[in-house]
Order: C-alpha cells, then sequence, then structure tokens
C-alpha cells in the first residue's frame, strides 16, 4: 500500500466550514474505481484548505500517484463547486 498527498486550496477568502473534510471523503468515494486501487482516505484541515492522504494499492509510487491523479482530474469539477481547487498530487 502507498500514501499519496493531496492538496485542496480554497478559491475563496472564506474558511473551510467543518463539514468540508468529510463531505471531500464522500466525493472522493463516490468517484473512485476499482482500477483506482483506494483503500482509505483522510482528509485534514490545513492553513491552505485541505490535505488529502490517499492511501493505494500500487506496485509502485509513481503508479500511486498517476492512480491518485486520474481520481483527482474525475472529482475536480465537484469539488470546485464546494469552493476548493485541486493541486498535484504528490508522496508524503
Amino acid at each position: 500500500m502507498r500514501v499519496v498527498l493531496g492538496h485542496l486550496a480554497r478559491t475563496s477568502a472564506d474558511t473551510a466550514p467543518t463539514s468540508a473534510a468529510p463531505l471531500i471523503q464522500d466525493l472522493l468515494w463516490a468517484h473512485a474505481r476499482p482500477s483506482d486501487g483506494l483503500e482509505h482516505v483522510r482528509a485534514r484541515p490545513a492553513p491552505h484548505g485541505l490535505d488529502i492522504y490517499l492511501f493505494v494499492r500500487a506496485p509502485s509510487d509513481a503508479s500511486a500517484v498517476a492512480q491518485m491523479r486520474a481520481l483527482l482530474d474525475r472529482v475536480g469539477r465537484p469539488v470546485a463547486r464546494h469552493g476548493f481547487g485541486i493541486l498535484p498530487p504528490e508522496l508524503p
């Protein structure tokens, strides 16, 4: 199992509501496909918005990042409707 770190930045000056982390986790699960290999998601508030820890089944770090980049691309529009922009994923 690999861990990929994603960052969601607020697109407005408002602080993220306390309900944002569970909502984003639900959006990620709703858009995940079996081929993504997503096993677990943890969203945490951060100064810029949210940090998203994505636990993924993948044969390598590069593959894990690519799989999560595809998932984050799919969920980008729904996340944007809730005031967040997605920054590129990375290894923690």
